[in-house]
């Protein structure tokens, strides 16, 4: 950024943090129009079964059992692990088995909004006995933040230097606890600022255990930035616009104050929504795997199979032609595609080391090659993936996917949903108790508090 343009953006956003913090705390459950409250409950529903599922994977183990050993007071749930813990650590551990199956809804502009709230809004709720309307209205606010920071800053895919949900994340985990704390529009703009020099995330550790903490400690980060805002601690008043502050360090090429002000106007999760992933991968593998899935029909033997190539926009990271293991494989275009088409689905199980390193999938993956075109558009509302299959007897086979399943512009089906929702839980509950955690979720707007506390008690 140059000198010009770092002195003109605070001008370009004076008073940019009070005026957001006034219009944040004008927000309450009453004021949500009957679609985003849908909308809302829809996308926790799919988070806490995302995290039911998830929870029971090697890196959420490690954290619980960490957490566990420290003996904090018991004040929140740590989900699947029958303990509780404080708010903070709890949100740790829930927004780590929320995250790490990269299952749960995805935002546009790119982020896992919902991962770094709702086990911040949850936790810290049940720690403070909130009721249902409560946890739904800091999630609605929680969300909105991360999207109004997106839309304002409207990165490219490629230019971003770190995960988004550790730079954006923490900023809604914070309004998200502000609002279940009542902070003031002061209280919450200093939150906003102890928030802001929490953020992290470095994209070299996409593929490991370590991802997956990144909406852990944002979500843990937010909750504790507002409880010290509501103790007194200080940050800086206008770290969104102060020279040095949060858009200078992390969106320095663009950003519309304007856009960020008009926070609700409507809720981003409402328009332009989020995508409900139907597939536990990277999001852009949706694509290789929707046209993989679909090309598929047409080959009767996958050992006639002479080579694969996959036409895609330039998306360096999950351009990963041989996975260092399951995991990783989560955001390889080339593995998602095997899987698919050695497979014909797309699971949990295929992202184990036993799966990436059998010998179809390594003898296929050999054969698969992408060709990447940098002024395809990298947007995954409006982006175009296209497989093509060459057998032996040197006929070929094609498939275009431009929206998977649950994108954006595509209504949900709620049955769809469900299996996805029951699949989940079913990970680790019986199909009596799957049944009473839908029944709680849909109607968690009417949850007293004791109700709310009852669900967390199924949780555990």
């Amino acid at each position: 950024m140059s000198k010009e343009t770092a002195s003109a953006a605070p001008a370009a956003g004076a008073g940019a943090t009070a005026r957001l913090a006034a219009r944040i705390c004008e927000v309450s459950y009453e004021s949500l129009d009957a679609v985003t409250v849908a909308t809302v409950k829809r996308l926790i529903a799919d988070g806490i079964a995302v995290a039911v599922a998830g929870g029971a994977e090697a890196a959420p183990a490690i954290y619980a059992g960490h957490v566990r050993d420290m003996g904090c007071k018991p004040e929140a749930t740590v989900w699947g692990y029958g303990f509780k813990t404080t708010p903070q650590f709890a949100a740790f551990s829930n927004a780590m088995s929320m995250h790490v199956l990269d299952f749960e809804p995805m935002s546009n502009p790119p982020t896992h909004a919902v991962s770094p709230v709702a086990p911040a809004a949850l936790a810290l709720g049940e720690a403070l006995h909130a009721d249902g309307r409560d946890i739904i209205a800091a999630c609605a606010k929680g969300f909105e933040m991360q999207g109004r920071v997106l839309l304002a800053a409207n990165p490219d895919r490629e230019g971003v230097l770190f995960h988004t949900p550790g730079v954006v994340g923490l900023m809604g985990s914070a309004v998200a606890s502000a609002h279940l704390l009542h902070l003031d529009a002061a209280q919450l703009a200093h939150a906003l600022g102890i928030a802001g020099s929490r953020c992290s995330g470095l994209s070299a550790n996409t593929g490991s255990m370590v991802k997956c903490a990144h909406c852990g400690n944002a979500a843990a980060s937010g909750i504790d930035g507002a409880l010290l805002a509501r103790r007194g601690f200080t940050a800086h008043p206008a770290i969104l616009e102060a020279t040095d502050g949060y858009v200078e360090t992390f969106f320095p090429q663009h950003f519309d104050y304007a856009a960020l002000i008009d926070f609700g106007h409507p809720y981003r999760c409402v328009d332009p929504g989020m995508a409900i992933k139907f597939y536990p991968s990277k999001y852009p593998t949706h694509f290789s795997i929707s046209a993989a899935l679909e090309v598929r029909k047409a080959i009767t033997d996958m050992s006639a199979i002479r080579a694969v190539r996959i036409y895609m926009p330039l998306i360096k990271d999950a351009d990963r032609p041989q996975p260092r293991s399951g995991l990783e494989g989560k955001f390889s275009v080339q593995y998602t595609a095997a899987a698919a088409l050695l497979d014909g689905r797309i699971q949990i199980d295929t992202f184990r080391d036993e799966r990436r390193f059998a010998p179809d999938m390594v003898g296929l993956l050999e054969k698969i090659s992408t060709v990447c075109d940098p002024k395809a558009s990298r947007d995954t509302r409006n982006m175009r993936f296209e497989i093509e299959v060459e057998l032996n007897d040197g006929s070929r086979q094609r498939s275009v996917c431009t929206k998977p399943p649950g994108t954006w512009g595509k209504a949900i089906d709620d049955a769809e949903h469900l299996v996805k929702l029951r699949d989940c839980l079913a990970v680790r509950f019986k199909p009596a108790a799957q049944e009473q955690v839908l029944e709680l979720l849909g109607r968690l707007e009417k949850l007293s508090a004791d109700e709310l506390a009852g669900l967390m008690a199924l949780l555990a």
